[in-house]
């Protein structure tokens, strides 16, 4: 059986021989949900890379102590793919992260599109902002990563422009484009970054902005997908040309 993944925020002191314990909600659906129970396998992770397994030797209420076995330090994945996600409707936000991070990616930056349906202000960016980071945390530790992917503030044309700018290789997805992405092999040192438009598509005027960012617009092919599965679908056609699924 899989030994489960669990996150930890630090790991720093975790080596063979010493315990580590595990608290809060994560401890709390561990014991209450998953029923963890003592000499179980498990793995712990920060998110940043280090993991370690072992055994539970203790399970409390909203606690559980684990005998770390082994240490292991994972380097950053390259290249690394970032996503800008034009705000979708409803909770296909929180669809479109879960199946970002399960691919790999690693940073997704939710953008305020000029045609975006939906609106992040004042509380609610970061409500909404902390809800897509812990979808990505959970998506992360079914996926077995031990980087976690980053889940940005909410991003305006400009600051996707400038991203754009800073980037190795960037792309945007558009409907009309006659450059289809399945020839485009990634970079293989990146960054490489995709921009996803809004259900009612990217404005001629991102799309410009973009261009001339260095971010020329792309296609997948003549069917049109809603933005909760475009950015899924485009970003398993670059990991299948570049070195991470090679």
């Amino acid at each position: 059986m899989t030994a489960h993944v669990h996150w930890v925020p630090d790991l720093t002191d975790a080596a063979p021989g010493t315990p580590v314990e595990v608290t809060g909600d994560e401890a709390h659906h561990a014991v209450a949900v998953r029923r963890l129970r003592a000499g179980e396998q498990v793995v712990l992770t920060d998110g940043a890379g280090v993991s370690v397994t072992g055994s539970v030797a203790e399970v409390g209420k909203r606690r559980f102590v684990v005998e770390v076995a082994e240490r292991r330090m994972d380097p950053r994945p390259t290249p690394a793919f970032t996503v800008v996600q034009a705000l979708p409707k409803g909770d296909r936000g929180e669809l479109a992260v879960e199946m970002l991070t399960e691919l790999g990616v690693d940073r997704i930056v939710p953008w305020a599109a000029s045609r975006s349906v939906a609106v992040w202000r004042g509380e609610r960016a970061e409500k909404s902002r902390a809800k897509w980071a812990a979808t990505a945390r959970e998506a992360a530790k079914q996926a077995r990563r031990s980087w976690f992917p980053e889940v940005t503030g909410l991003a305006t044309t400009a600051d996707v422009v400038a991203l754009l700018g800073s980037a190795t290789q960037g792309f945007v997805l558009h409907e009309e484009a006659w450059a289809p992405l399945a020839g485009v092999t990634p970079d293989p040192e990146g960054p490489v970054v995709l921009v996803v438009g809004p259900e009612g598509g990217v404005s001629p005027e991102e799309i410009e902005a973009f261009a001339q960012a260095g971010a020329p617009a792309v296609r997948l092919g003549s069917e049109v997908l809603r933005t909760s599965t475009a950015g899924v679908a485009a970003m398993a056609t670059l990991l299948g040309r570049s070195a991470r699924w090679a």
